[in-house]
This record gives structure tokens, C-alpha cells and sequence, in this order.
């Protein structure tokens, strides 16, 4: 769609989608509010670029519609609708200037003066002195910007991204980050972005979908969903998280629980499911939320602290912090990172330790889930 639409919410009502006896997406119901950057996040084949596609136009939903604002979409084809794609492959024209590759749409549409609009987009994504470049001239990075330029230039309703850093390496991936949340933030368009990187969707959404075997798991504020994941699936797959199988001794407002003779706390408050005395739960704490002493300094930990001893397996130095997998009876391979801040010559492989951390930083869970789901899919999708 070429003129300027009043904006509004996209809003996906009961849309799935099926091809045969195989259901990609599950019906769906997902409103994504006007002007914010959205994430779709998932390992592959979990229907995030299905869902991404319903709404564009090049895929027809199976059940359900598609709102843009008050206006229904859903058997509108996609040129007659108000959102631009930009894929990972970029699709720019190798003949054509960069100049002219944002310009296309404009001409497309019979628009003879085009430079004022050009020049704004070659500004916004901060590549004016490359106009007259071709695609091949270019970095991947400056590419993308180009391929942005192109969609923004039609003022879409909505921009829809699928999966478009992926093709750049770790650096310029994450500078990328940072410019495309720019331009979300200087043309206030909807964003709605699709990725399996768990960090990609971090540092760019407001709010992120977490999808999972054709279904939105959960769906949140980033920090929101790492600090606080309701199942197993959303705590292994954003980021690592060390999750415990733990007997409920007592439920209040502080829920106690027993693994192999240790005791532990955490707040009802955050546990996704209600803990009853005699139950089960699975006890969660995120690795770097964890501080590590020899066991020879066990005495010097503040009283109230949830504690557990083990032996150090093995450790990597990465840098800004030590990674430490610690067996212990309560869970083997618990995993904690340390600041380098000071290191300690003590903590190394086969050393005896004490993990202990605020039970305030302690998240549960229902333990009928699978305590490994969302781990292979990491894997696979890195």
C-alpha cells in the first residue's frame, strides 16, 4: 500500500495455520501495539516466520484474521497492505545504485521527485556518501541499511524483519542491534522482528514472544521473561538457568523446599505455579545471580542465604567472567558465572565449594515439565 494509513495495533485473532496434518501455528491470539519494536523469538520450525508471513499476506492463515488498526487484512494480498518485509537475503538490485534501489518504490508508484525522500533515508541510516555505490560496494551491515532505507521509504503501517541480521557476523550483529533499534526509535514505525537469537530479541524488543512447537510460550517485557520465565522451555532458552527438583516442605508468602537434604527459599510470588506442601517443584536460580567461596569459608556466608556445597567440575575463562559447572547432590552440573573482578587461585577443578545466593533471586516452576526442554533447541538454532 503506497499512501500513508492511520496506524493502530496489529492484532492476530485465532490465526494458525495448517499444511496437511501438520500445524505450524497453533491458533493464535497476539496484539502487537502501534510504534513498539516486537519480537517473534524461537528455534527454527517453531512457526515465528509462519506467523511473520500470515501477516505480510504471503502466507494465508487457515483460521482466524489480521488487523492493521480497525482495518481487516487477512485475504488482502500483500501490495495491497501497509506493511514492507525485509528479509535476510536483502534482495537488493546488484545493477542499481543505492540511490536507486531506495528510490524503486517511489518510481514504482510514478513519484518523479525523489531525492528529497531519498536523501532523508540515506540520513536515517547514516549513509549518505554511499548514493551512488552499488549493492556489491557495500559491507553486509551497510546492505541491511539499504534494505531498510527501501522498506521505510514507503511509510509502512508496519516493518517486518525476518531473521535480518543472520547473515552478519557476531560484531557487526550487534552494532546492527543497536542501529535498527535507532531507526525504530527515530520513525516510531512497528517493528515486528523474527529471530532465534536469544540476544538479538533482548536488546532490541520491547516486548519479546517467546514461540515454542507453534505456540506463544510466553510473552513479556525482556527482562520480564528472563528474571521471571513461567516454564522450563522459556528459562533454558533464554539464557541458562540451573533448575532444581526440590520437595515443598511449607507454603506462605515464602515457599520452603528440600533437594537431597538441602534446604531452600523462594518467594510464592515467584513461582509460576502454586506450591502445595507434599508437592513437587522445580526450584530455578540464573548462574550469575550465584556467588562461589571455597568450603573453607562457608562461616563468612550472611545468614538467610539459600547455600548448597559441591565440587568444582570444571571452568572457563571467558573473559569478563569465570564459567563454573559445580556437581553437587542437589543437581549435578550447576552452572555459575563469576565477575573478574578478583579471581581466586583457590577456585579450580576439584575443589570443594559453598554456591550460595539471595533466595529473593529464586524462581519455580511446575515440575510435570521437562526439566531440559528449550537446551537442544539452543543448540540447534546457534
Amino acid at each position: 500500500m503506497t499512501d500513508k494509513t492511520e496506524g493502530g495495533d496489529v492484532r492476530l485473532s485465532g490465526i494458525s495455520k495448517h499444511y496437511g496434518t501438520f500445524t505450524a501455528v497453533h491458533p493464535l491470539d497476539l496484539t502487537v501495539p502501534q510504534g513498539s519494536f516486537f519480537a517473534l523469538l524461537g528455534a527454527s520450525g517453531c512457526g515465528k516466520t509462519t506467523t511473520l508471513r500470515m501477516i505480510a499476506g504471503l502466507e494465508e492463515p487457515s483460521t482466524g484474521t489480521v488487523h492493521l488498526g480497525d482495518r481487516e487484512v487477512t485475504h488482502l494480498p500483500p501490495y495491497k497492505r501497509p506493511v514492507n518485509t525485509v528479509f535476510q537475503s536483502y534482495a537488493l538490485f546488484p545493477h542499481l545504485s543505492i540511490f536507486e534501489n531506495i528510490a524503486f518504490g517511489l518510481r514504482r508508484r510514478g513519484i518523479k521527485s525523489v531525492k528529497k525522500q531519498v536523501d532523508e533515508m540515506l540520513e536515517l541510516v547514516q549513509l549518505g556518501q554511499f548514493a551512488q555505490r552499488k549493492p556489491h560496494q557495500l559491507s553486509g551491515g551497510q546492505q541491511q541499511r539499504v534494505a531498510v532505507a527501501r522498506a521505510l521509504i514507503n511509510h509502512p503501517q508496519v516493518l517486518l524483519l525476518d531473521e535480518p541480521l543472520g547473515a552478519l557476523d557476531l560484531k557487526l550483529r550487534r552494532q546492527m542491534q543497536l542501529e535498527l533499534k535507532r531507526i525504530q526509535t527515530e520513525v516510531g514505525i512497528t517493528f515486528v522482528h523474527v529471530t532465534h537469537d536469544q540476544e538479538e530479541a533482548m536488546t532490541m524488543a520491547d516486548t519479546v514472544a517467546v514461540m515454542n512447537g507453534g505456540r506463544v510460550e510466553q510473552l513479556g517485557a525482556p527482562a520480564e521473561l528472563y528474571e521471571n520465565p513461567r516454564t522450563t522451555f522459556v528459562a533454558n532458552f533464554l539464557g541458562t538457568s540451573n533448575l532444581i527438583e526440590a520437595s515443598v516442605e511449607s507454603a506462605g508468602s515464602e515457599v520452603v523446599v528440600s533437594a537431597s537434604g538441602t534446604t531452600l527459599r523462594l518467594p510464592a510470588a515467584r513461582c509460576s505455579t502454586t506450591p502445595r506442601a507434599g508437592g513437587k517443584l522445580l526450584v530455578g536460580v540464573r548462574p550469575e545471580k550465584v556467588s562461589l567461596v571455597p568450603a573453607e569459608e562457608e562461616q563468612a556466608v550472611a545468614a538467610g542465604r539459600n547455600r548448597i556445597t559441591g565440587r568444582i567440575a570444571a571452568s572457563s575463562f571467558i573473559g569478563v567472567s569465570t564459567q563454573f559447572v559445580v556437581d553437587s547432590p542437589v543437581c549435578p552440573e550447576l552452572e555459575v558465572y563469576v565477575q573478574n573482578i578478583e579471581r581466586d587461585a583457590r577456585l579450580v577443578p576439584g575443589a570443594e565449594v559453598v554456591l550460595h545466593w539471595n533466595p529473593e533471586h529464586t524462581f519455580g516452576l511446575d515440575a510435570d515439565q521437562d526439566i531440559d526442554a528449550g537446551i537442544e533447541t539452543v543448540e540447534e538454532s546457534a
